[in-house]
């Protein structure tokens, strides 16, 4: 059975981030994930230490995390291609590698970054990877992965299909511990084939996000096949993590009828606590 957790960067926003691990435990999850929880790219310690505590206090599981990405509510989406912000970049790989060793979180997603006017998309493209290898070397210490995840909703950033994240990936030949997030409501809604990406990728696939469409809202507010696409993944021999990344209609404890109680906690079907 898929195990599922929730991405507190969007989900229980109505809450501080610091409470937000425990509002997870509350609504039956045992893991969760988060977009970069600070403000900048290297957060004090004091400030990592109360980050990391509130999860360890809350009993769950941390299973993913980003990397520094910008000013995303100004519309930034990572800076992992961006000229001369690569120092920043990676001070940041080392603070959540650096947590992720702290609570057992081996899986961080690098967000490539917006295209930039007056920058040649060449020379972004080399930042990227100079800047890859960094990071996977880096994540290789605790034995984490780095994933490259498509996006929709950002007109500058150039990576909108599976096969475009991993022609990226595939820049750095014989490093395995880089491989795709691929995000299902992203993926669907820049018309990518799914269906084909789960078939031929799988293999490739080191975490999966979820979304119905339109709305970005939890599955059955929209019309995208979800149930379909995640039997599929696990019937093609998917075992990773299925993160809930959307915008919930309503408040957000109220969001997860459609997902069994074991389903949240990750137990065998029908030993719901």
């Amino acid at each position: 059975m898929l195990q599922y957790d929730v991405n507190l960067s969007i989900l229980f926003t109505e809450l501080p981030l610091l409470e937000r691990p425990a509002a997870a435990r509350d609504a039956g999850f045992d893991a969760i994930e988060f977009w970069w929880p600070f403000l900048e790219a290297v957060p004090s310690d004091s400030e990592v230490d109360r980050f990391v505590r509130a999860v360890r206090d809350a009993g769950v599981q941390l299973v993913g995390l980003n990397f520094f990405a910008g000013d995303m509510p100004g519309g930034d989406r990572g800076v992992l291609s961006w000229p001369g912000r690569t120092g920043e970049f990676l001070d940041s790989v080392n603070v959540a590698v650096g947590i992720g060793a702290q609570l057992g979180c081996r899986t961080f997603n690098a967000l490539y970054g917006n295209r930039l006017g007056g920058v040649d998309p060449g020379e972004q493209d080399d930042v990227a990877v100079e800047a890859l290898v960094l990071a996977a070397h880096a994540a290789s210490r605790i034995d984490g992965t780095v994933l490259i995840e498509p996006l929709s909703g950002a007109p500058r950033y150039p990576v909108r299909t599976a096969q475009e994240a991993l022609a990226v990936i595939d820049r750095l030949p014989g490093r395995t511990n880089l491989l795709l997030l691929a995000d299902l409501y992203h993926l669907a809604v820049n018309d990518d084939d799914v269906d084909a990406v789960i078939t031929a990728h799988t293999a490739r696939i080191g975490h999966v996000q979820i979304a119905d469409a339109p709305g970005r809202h939890q599955p059955g507010t929209g019309a995208l096949p979800i149930h379909r696409h995640l039997e599929q993944l696990e019937a093609s021999g998917y075992r990773g993590w299925v993160g809930l990344e959307y915008t919930p209609h309503g408040p957000s404890a109220d969001s997860f009828a459609w997902l069994l109680a074991e389903q949240r906690a990750g137990l065998p079907a029908g030993d719901a606590r």
